[in-house]
């Protein structure tokens, strides 16, 4: 039985500190998605699509549960967790995912860490287990990828860990994403990086 010193570890290991989540995306790999952004980054890709993610701070805490109960949507077919960089909590992953599988929902993840080194993370082969596919490598700005492939640069590589997913589904509409939430705010998702007008 666990103490309950163990067990308040135990629950705080759980907790995801989340920059952000966009409920419906249909840019962050096949079909409507729930998109979850984690909080932190030491890899600070120049020309990084969230620069906003990169600081290792705390954000927002969730448990997955609080995440799927606030954020999801019926009709979604998956979840996509980028960052940010999610294998900075593994744990905390890999109990999102294990939540995503119970939802029957398909996952995606994005790391800037290459396949070779998430091999020596402990919780690796637990968190491949309930993963589609992954999408490795820091984002190159002179590799971008210009095709409607869903990565970045063309340097990062698509491991298809389960047979739900190939190649061709990883080609979207469009690469970039305007959504406009019904509080009046309005959100950029995808892998194009939206210049705002400067006011002279």
């Amino acid at each position: 039985m666990l103490s309950v010193d163990a067990r308040q570890e135990k629950a705080v290991k759980r907790l995801l500190n989340i920059h952000s989540v966009i409920a419906c995306s249909r840019v962050n790999g096949p079909g409507s998605r729930l998109v979850v952004f984690f909080q932190g980054c030491k890899r600070r890709c120049q020309g990084c699509f969230n620069p906003e993610t990169h600081p290792i701070k705390r954000a927002n805490l969730y448990t997955p549960e609080e995440i799927f109960h606030k954020y999801l949507k019926e009709g979604t077919e998956g979840i996509t967790v980028s960052g940010g960089e999610p294998f900075l909590q593994p744990e905390g992953l890999l109990a999102l995912l294990k939540e995503a599988r119970k939802q029957g929902l398909s996952t995606v993840v994005y790391t800037g860490y290459r396949y070779e080194e998430l091999l020596s993370l402990k919780e690796t082969p637990l968190i491949f287990e309930h993963l589609d596919v992954l999408v490795d490598g820091e984002f190159r700005m002179e590799e971008k990828e210009e095709s409607l492939l869903a990565r970045g640069s063309k340097n990062q590589r698509l491991f298809f860990l389960s047979s739900r997913y190939s190649l061709e589904d990883f080609y979207m509409d469009g690469k970039v994403e305007l959504i406009i939430n019904p509080d009046g705010t309005v959100v950029t998702t995808g892998f194009e990086a939206i210049q705002k007008n400067e006011t002279p």
